[in-house]
């Protein structure tokens, strides 16, 4: 692309946002970052510190000789984001808060301040990427580093936000990025990558969540109704969750020691259901039904043929889409495990994300 154009990048201090603004650098742009902070609460702990991901972020502005301004977004992200995580969880699902914050802080008040400095286009650190189709149409796809892609995490962007966004290390391999980074001398090139939800980072999550949320204690039931163990709170426990049950010892009728897994909850009871052995047939579902779809071409698919993905780090797996009352459904010739309510089903159709839903 040959026109000079004013980026606005989102510098988080990782690497990724970091290449992403040296290579529009280099194309020519007139790049100016911007971090993000999206948590106030108890921004100072050990877990949680993006004053040391401003100073990484500030440090690489430097190195590349661009602006940096440090934007607060931490009312929208609570009444955004976080009330809608609370919520979610309080009504026993789990939700995707990484889902929420793109659509609503990355792409929207972000994207509305940048367009504030003047900005033409955004860009982000994140593994996909865009691209205009014959009939002048948005396409967002998988990044081409297949252990990377997020896609899945971007599925709710619209034609209006991906025609002004940019996602220029969807175009490599993670590799490559952290040899750019290297190259040319970036002070974060060996930074590791963050894990964990940006509010929450790397702290025990149950005792995130104990301050937010009321616990109640109840029963843990097998599938045979037998009581094996008591849980905390039906909000702390997650489909398939294997950690933390506490009942790692208990033994089966035929004294087996097979794993303990979470299958079900039942709200109206406070029970929690658990079952042993991963292949579990409570574990194991061939149809899911989604609501709260978003189309990335502003209409849905056709009914047939697709490929869907239950959770972030998985294979894409072959079902068939029907459209239903309030959303769609979704038929898998091989049994998904765990699927969860709360959690985003994302549609493909080879390397393009067509957008998706909330399990139901």
């Amino acid at each position: 692309m040959g026109t000079r154009q004013r980026v606005v990048v989102g510098l988080s201090g990782g690497v990724d946002s970091a290449v992403t603004a040296w290579l529009l650098k280099q194309q020519g742009h007139e790049v100016v970052g911007i971090f993000m902070k999206n948590w106030e609460d108890d921004d100072d702990s050990a877990y949680c510190a993006s004053n040391i991901d401003f100073v990484d972020a500030a440090a690489v502005a430097d190195v590349l000789g661009i602006e940096i301004e440090h934007v607060n977004f931490a009312a929208e992200y609570k009444d955004r984001v976080f009330a809608e995580f609370l919520r979610e969880y309080d009504a026993g699902r789990t939700p995707n808060p990484d889902v929420l914050c793109n659509a609503e802080i990355k792409f929207k008040a972000f994207l509305d301040h940048a367009m504030r400095l003047g900005a033409e286009k955004i860009a982000t650190g994140h593994y996909a990427r865009v691209r205009r189709n014959a009939a002048g149409a948005f396409e967002l796809l998988k990044g081409l580093d297949p252990a990377k892609d997020q896609s899945y995490f971007l599925h709710r962007l619209n034609q209006a936000q991906l025609s002004r966004t940019l996602f220029p290390v969807g175009e490599l391999e993670k590799t490559e990025v952290r040899r750019i980074a290297e190259e040319i001398g970036l002070p974060n090139a060996r930074k590791k990558d963050s894990t964990g939800i940006c509010f929450i980072g790397e702290r025990p999550f149950r005792e995130f969540l104990n301050r937010y949320l009321k616990s109640t204690p109840g029963p843990m039931l097998d599938d045979r109704g037998r009581e094996v163990g008591r849980h905390v709170g039906l909000s702390f426990y997650t489909l398939g969750q294997r950690q933390g049950l506490g009942i790692g010892g208990v033994k089966a009728g035929g004294g087996e020691h097979a794993p303990w897994y979470v299958a079900r909850k039942e709200l109206a009871r406070n029970t929690l259901r658990v079952v042993q052995g991963h292949d579990h047939p409570w574990l194991l579902s061939h149809t899911l039904t989604a609501a709260d779809c978003s189309w990335v071409a502003g209409t849905p698919p056709p009914a047939g043929a697709l490929a869907a993905k239950t959770r972030y780090r998985q294979a894409d797996a072959a079902c068939t889409l029907r459209h239903v009352d309030g959303g769609i459904a979704l038929d898998f010739a091989a049994a998904q495990w765990a699927v969860t309510p709360g959690q985003s089903a994302v549609l493909y159709d080879g390397e393009v994300c067509l957008g998706g839903g909330v399990i139901a």
